[in-house]
């Protein structure tokens, strides 16, 4: 099953998001907007989401697992588990663990 994601107001469909040093995969293809500040919005559910850095996250459904170095983490339940090293986290039911260095974790 693929979800719908929204990448700076362009929409695409997967299961995998992956941001590293400015560009944007959708699983595996390029999809890297012109604009440096990347908001990603995902509605349904993704496999996993491997961020280094993005200015917003929002999921609406759920997520394997989730992995950001910089960026705040809205989502719904997670079958895996959410790790941000600066990031506040809004989540619903984690399966695995949740963990941020320097922000808030709080559950709707």
């Amino acid at each position: 099953m693929t979800a719908s994601i929204n990448i700076n107001g362009v929409h695409i469909t997967g299961r995998s998001i992956k941001i590293k040093g400015g560009r944007v995969a959708v699983d595996g293809a390029d999809v890297t907007p012109a604009a440096k500040d990347i908001r990603v919005e995902v509605v349904g559910h993704v496999d996993a989401i491997d961020v280094d850095e993005c200015a917003s996250m929002t999921i609406i459904g759920g997520a394997g697992k989730v992995t950001t170095m910089s960026g705040d983490i809205n989502c719904g339940d997670v079958a895996g588990s959410i790790k941000t090293m600066s990031g506040d986290v809004v989540c619903g039911k984690v399966a695995g663990g949740v963990s941020s260095m320097s922000g808030d974790i709080r559950g709707h």
